[in-house]
């Protein structure tokens, strides 16, 4: 007789973006019929996620979505994991022995115990640059709405008031090949902006003390430097790096000071990483010509939030990685991990343990 072929039970946790149904089309042409699948949606983004710590037995955890004890529960017996917010805890996983594999289909998996799970024999994989791609074109496009003055014609001529004033040769925007433009975090998504900056022609400073440029970057004159004087030279500043003990704030009063007069800043990172009074007081006083945010320490973004009162600055809701490819790569991502597990394959792209 035929060896009996091992059928791996998968639960599957998506939401409105990265829908399970997606997942499960992904794992099934990864698997084929060695796995069982059954899927729970949770509502996001139509609801926000909880930003951290605010569910006793979660702490630590950050961004995530789903009540646990209902987690839990549909998760039962399976082998594998998949899911993009959930979160898993270190009592969850006590509940769930089960488990072998959890595959978060973003960067950074911190709605999961990460350390917790590596302690119980349970892998953790995530999705690193699943987004990097949209992140980047979002970028390129946030620059161009407030170095082109984009933003200030559209919100005017709304309100029935012809700009003519901004062709005037004193008022008329700069175009990209004649700025600076820095690029803060040299990873996946501010690699992807340096490559999308150089066809307009300007000048790209980058700073990371953890990465060098490409040697393709070096050629083309990219120049990685302090991050002083990124700041002190740059007419375009745009935020790429990860939220860590090391960057919480990391652009406040002393930066924003550095900052050319009337330059530009562009955070598609994280709200964290930055100091929103001092980001108001450089905005309302004039010392910078504008701000794009995307991110913001609290979210969603109270109505009543000062930032907004402001007439320069354009703000959209932390959309910049939301794409129809991001969820392609992030499935097909997360597929290949269980397809791997499934084999007794390692996985490509494990977290680490600490």
């Amino acid at each position: 007789m035929a060896p009996e072929t091992r059928v791996m039970e998968v639960a599957v946790i998506g939401d409105n973006f990265m829908a399970p149904d997606k997942f499960e089309q992904a794992i099934r042409e990864a698997c084929d019929d060695a796995v069982t699948i059954r899927t729970m949606r949770l509502p996001f983004p139509d609801e926000p996620m909880a930003p951290g710590d605010a569910a006793a037995g979660l702490a630590g955890l950050k961004e995530y979505q789903g009540d646990p004890d209902e987690i839990v529960k549909f998760v039962g017996k399976a082998e594998v994991l998949v899911t993009h917010l959930a979160p898993v805890s270190a009592e969850m996983l006590d509940r769930m022995p089960a488990l072998k594999l959890i595959a978060v289909s973003r960067g950074g998996p911190v709605s999961v115990d990460v350390a917790s799970a590596c302690s119980r024999g349970v892998r953790v994989c995530n999705a690193p640059a699943r987004n990097a791609g949209a992140v980047a074109e979002f970028t390129i496009g946030a620059i161009l709405v407030e170095t082109r003055m984009i933003r200030a014609g559209h919100e005017a001529l709304r309100k029935g008031v012809w700009r003519g004033d901004l062709y005037r040769a004193d008022r008329a925007a700069r175009e990209l090949g004649e700025m600076t433009v820095g690029v803060i975090g040299y990873g996946a998504i501010g690699t992807g902006v340096v490559r999308l900056l150089k066809p307009f022609g300007c000048r790209i400073l980058v700073n990371d003390p953890y990465a060098q440029l490409a040697e393709q970057d070096r050629q083309d004159e990219v120049k990685q430097g302090s991050l002083e004087a990124l700041l002190q030279q740059s007419d375009v500043v745009s935020l790429h790096v990860r939220v860590t003990p090391e960057t919480i704030k990391l652009i406040g009063p002393r930066q924003f000071a550095l900052m050319k007069r009337g330059a530009y800043f562009i955070n598609t990172a994280r709200g964290a990483l930055v100091d929103s009074d001092a980001l108001y007081d450089a905005l309302a006083g004039g010392h910078l010509g504008g701000a794009m945010l995307d991110t913001f320490d609290i979210e969603p973004l109270p109505p009543h939030a000062s930032l907004l009162q402001l007439p320069n600055v354009t703000v959209t809701p932390h959309i910049a990685g939301a794409s129809v490819k991001t969820v392609t790569i992030a499935a097909q991502a997360a597929a290949e991990e269980v397809r791997r597990h499934l084999r007794g394959v390692p996985p490509l792209n494990p977290c680490r343990c600490n």
